[in-house]
């Protein structure tokens, strides 16, 4: 009768913590990063029962909740009209730290900015990652990158973006030509070609060349002179003329030019015209619209951030261009279910889940060893019909449990009352 009793108390200790367990999971079920618990159960002890020459058998005296362990099962994805908004596919933590520089680990990936252009949780929590050092104090962009290393696991900081972000122009330095200007008439044919140059202030200069064939000729080949003229886009200003000569074989091909520099409103552009038959020819067949191939970019101002599945945030410029300005950070754990839960979505570390790691390349570099996915959320984990069989079933439990006790009660009181 007392072993009945002890069993059906401690059942309905256990199976109570059980149940709680189940409906904190089926109230989170719409958490968005949930993660659901499981309840693990053990027999408190045993006692050993003979029941015949060579066989025996167990009677258990009660149970007891032995772990509640942590479901690392991928949630659905839902799609969200955010940009900031991210997901993990695959293992791994966003790392986020409070005002105190408390660091907690989640995978709510719910994210957008404060007032200080800070990326941020709902809840005000700072999100961690590397920032690529290319944004200086006013806000310009200082350089074009295509990809940010992740930095240490122990050097990762809040992560800011200005809402105002400025591409400075680059200038331009080189430009190539590529044009047949035929074989011309003596003393009044021009053929002309150009292209668009950027200057040191960000303007969109022109580039014109000019070619007439000279009057005196040394064959075997060709000799021209060259006109080069930098100016403003609508020709009210002309900033730099150059000229030179430039000599074709007997085959059109280019032998040599004395054209190689203009300046460009106080930027040196170099010339090229080619060598052979790869840039300017003179061929005895029609003239045709010459191309050219500059360098140089025009500024720019932001559009906007991205972030791929590298965890790269991209800028996007109006001016075309993008540069990776940081990169958020998924940390790892050897034990995921070893990390403590301070609430329905933010963990820390334990012993038992072991120091904040990356994962690293075959070159040693640090990567984030996931796939992140912006304008989407991960939903909870939490399976209804699973939660809904398991609450079905630690109730039966816990009825059982109860009948045992109320069973055992009533013996007690009629073993007492034979004795009196």
């Amino acid at each position: 009768m007392t072993q009945a009793f002890y069993s059906g108390i401690s059942g309905l200790q256990t199976y109570s913590s059980g149940i709680n367990i189940v409906s904190d999971n089926l109230a989170n079920i719409s958490t968005t990063g949930f993660r659901s618990y499981n309840a693990e159960f053990a027999s408190l002890f045993e006692n050993e029962m003979n029941t015949g020459a060579s066989l025996s058998d167990s009677v258990g005296v009660g149970v007891q909740m032995q772990a509640t362990s942590m479901s690392n099962a991928q949630g659905s994805f839902s799609l969200s009209d955010r940009s900031t908004d991210l997901a993990i596919l695959g293992d791994g933590w966003f790392g986020i730290q409070g005002d105190q520089g408390d660091t907690l680990y989640t995978r709510d990936g719910s994210f957008g900015f404060n007032p200080d252009d800070a990326l941020v949780t709902k809840d005000g929590f700072y999100v961690l990652g590397t920032m690529g050092d290319n944004i200086s104090a006013n806000d310009t962009l200082t350089k074009k990158l295509d990809e940010i290393k992740l930095g240490a696991s122990t050097a990762q900081q809040k992560l800011r973006f200005p809402k105002t972000l400025t591409y400075p122009a680059e200038p331009t330095k080189n430009a190539k030509f590529m044009a047949n200007i035929g074989v011309g008439k003596e003393g009044y044919e021009i053929v002309t070609t150009g292209a668009h140059v950027i200057d040191s202030q960000g303007n969109n200069n022109d580039l014109r060349l000019e070619f007439e064939k000279k009057p005196v000729q040394a064959p075997p080949g060709t000799q021209w002179s060259v006109k080069a003229t930098t100016q403003s886009h609508d020709g009210s200003v002309v900033y730099a003329t150059e000229y030179g000569e430039i000599s074709f074989d007997e085959s059109g091909a280019l032998v040599s030019s004395t054209l190689t520099t203009i300046d460009n409103n106080g930027t040196q552009v170099n010339i090229d015209l080619g060598l052979g038959y790869s840039g300017i020819v003179s061929i005895d067949t029609p003239v045709v619209p010459g191309s050219s191939i500059t360098d140089g970019t025009v500024g720019g101002d932001l559009m906007g951030y991205s972030i791929n599945k590298n965890a790269e945030v991209v800028a996007t410029f109006t001016n075309g261009m993008q540069s990776s300005v940081g990169k958020i950070a998924v940390y790892h754990f050897q034990n995921d279910q070893g990390l403590d839960r301070i609430d329905g979505t933010h963990f820390k570390v334990s012993d038992n889940s072991g120091k904040p790691m990356f994962f690293t390349d075959e070159l040693g570099q640090n990567v984030i060893g996931a796939e992140v996915m912006n304008f989407a959320l991960e939903n909870s984990n939490v399976e209804m019909s699973v939660g809904l069989t398991e609450l079905i079933i630690y109730q039966r439990a816990y009825d059982a449990n109860s009948k045992s006790v109320t069973t055992a009660d009533q013996m007690i009181q009629k073993a007492l009352q034979m004795d009196a």
